[in-house]
């Protein structure tokens, strides 16, 4: 057994906890639980947990259904609003089948199988993510509209309000469990929150966002709140978007820094954007997976609806922060379109995929967009090359079915089930009547 399972052992001991939690995810990013006895952590450790995989959505079939988590050490924390009675702690798990293979169904094992082909590269992928959501006060029954918690908007100041006193204690939270937070303010819509992570690597920001998106929901419903990721709630009010900052570094540098080149952007950095535009749209069935997440990306308000880029652009799908001159190591790109319900495993799987065929085939960046995107016309656009992100997940379903970069980094297996299970669910929406609809025919018609 390794230092960091005999470390894990001994402070399992040393502090009393008496449920260990194993953490995975389903193919459409449901955290899932197994809650073990500290007795069975050792053999967990060596072996794993068995468990019956054709009960998780995407796993498996029936008569295979044999699977075993094997909880990852390194991810080790106390939950801590479990402080009062006795302690637990979390772990999140690799998942594998009955031979110890890794299991291709499972999402951390996408993100890392694409992790390992970019270190064969020489590079190591850092993710900084932007997570926008809303705070309610009513979690939602059906026949009820939301309500927002407050009437704020972005960057108010607001003294005893209930967002800010939420933040702090999310924070508090996350640090706790070793999660870094960058920043943290009220957004733009009544209600929403943002809080953004420090940089990290890709696995671990991954294991972080679900963490943070459960910290989040436990502390709104300490307060008698409710947090949701739901990217677009309000038909009125900015979406929650996921803008995540990206760099590859080799070794201790910045591999898209490049010294007294436009915008101090090397070409790898150039080649890696140009990657991004070029399968934007057939990522996208992925970094913007549900319904409601095309509600939001409809142009406006700080969601992209083309594919361009722009520095220091915030309309355009990619932009290019300014880099500090003394600062090279900071250099980096930032993809706006991913919204924070996606799953981060095979989001950032399939962003740093894109990423690197620009990388292997050298292609080549188009010009930037200076302008508000969202103000130009739809000629102007197409006639500066821009393409339109899919306006639907139906769109969005289409353009992927036909990508052998996702066929490719998700695996057949993931491939497939994701593409049926979203089918499904645009199916069952298109045969929806909606309250718009019933509003504007039903008088009339």
């Amino acid at each position: 057994m390794d230092r960091q399972a005999d470390f894990v052992l001994r402070t399992i001991e040393e502090r009393g906890i008496r449920f260990v939690r194993l953490w995975f995810t389903d193919v459409l990013g449901t955290l899932k639980s197994v809650a073990i006895a500290p007795a069975e952590m050792e053999g967990a450790f060596s072996e794993g947990i068995g468990f019956d995989g054709s009960a998780i959505d995407g796993f498996t079939r029936v008569y295979e259904s044999d699977m075993i988590a094997k909880p990852d050490p390194s991810t080790f924390a106390l939950l801590p609003w479990r402080s009062e009675g006795p302690g637990a702690a979390r772990l999140f798990c690799d998942i594998l089948n009955p031979d110890g293979t890794p299991s291709i169904a499972d999402p951390r094992h996408v993100l890392k199988r694409t992790l390992t082909q970019a270190a064969e590269l020489g590079y190591t992928f850092y993710t900084h993510p932007e997570v926008e959501f809303y705070l309610l006060e009513n979690r939602h029954r059906a026949g009820e509209l939301p309500v927002p918690a407050d009437l704020y908007g972005y960057f108010d100041n607001t003294p005893h309000g209930q967002s800010a006193d939420f933040r702090r204690e999310a924070i508090l939270m996350l640090e706790a469990m070793g999660i870094s937070v960058e920043f943290s303010h009220h957004e733009g819509g009544p209600g929403q929150q943002e809080i953004d992570l420090r940089y990290a690597d890709a696995l671990t920001t991954a294991d972080n966002l679900m963490t943070f998106r459960l910290v989040c929901q436990e502390v709104a419903l300490e307060q008698g709140l409710f947090a949701s990721f739901m990217p677009k709630p309000f038909r009125e009010h900015p979406g929650s978007g996921m803008h995540t900052h990206m760099s590859l570094f080799q070794g201790d540098t910045n591999a898209f820094y490049e010294e007294g080149a436009p915008l101090q952007l090397s070409k790898i950095g150039r080649s890696f954007i140009a990657g991004l535009l070029m399968h934007a749209p057939e990522i996208t069935a992925v970094t913007n997976q549900w319904v409601n997440s095309y509600k939001r990306l409809v142009g406006g308000s700080e969601a992209p609806a083309w594919v361009c880029w722009g520095h220091n652009n915030s309309s355009a799908l990619v932009r290019v922060p300014m880099a500090k001159p003394s600062k090279g190591n900071s250099t980096r790109i930032e993809f706006r379109s991913p919204d924070s319900a996606t799953n981060p495993y095979l989001a950032f799987a399939l962003m740093l995929a894109a990423g690197l065929k620009g990388i292997e085939q050298g292609y080549e960046l188009p010009a930037g967009a200076e302008e508000d995107v969202w103000a130009l016309t739809e000629t102007e656009r197409v006639a500066m090359g821009m393409k339109p992100l899919p306006t639907s997940l139906r769109q969005a379903l289409d353009v992927m079915e036909s990508s052998e970069l996702v066929r490719e980094t998700l695996g057949e297996h993931v491939f497939d089930f994701f593409l049926r299970n979203k089918q499904a669910e645009w199916e069952d929406y298109r045969s929806q009547v909606s309250q718009w609809e019933l509003d504007r025919y039903l008088p009339r018609l």
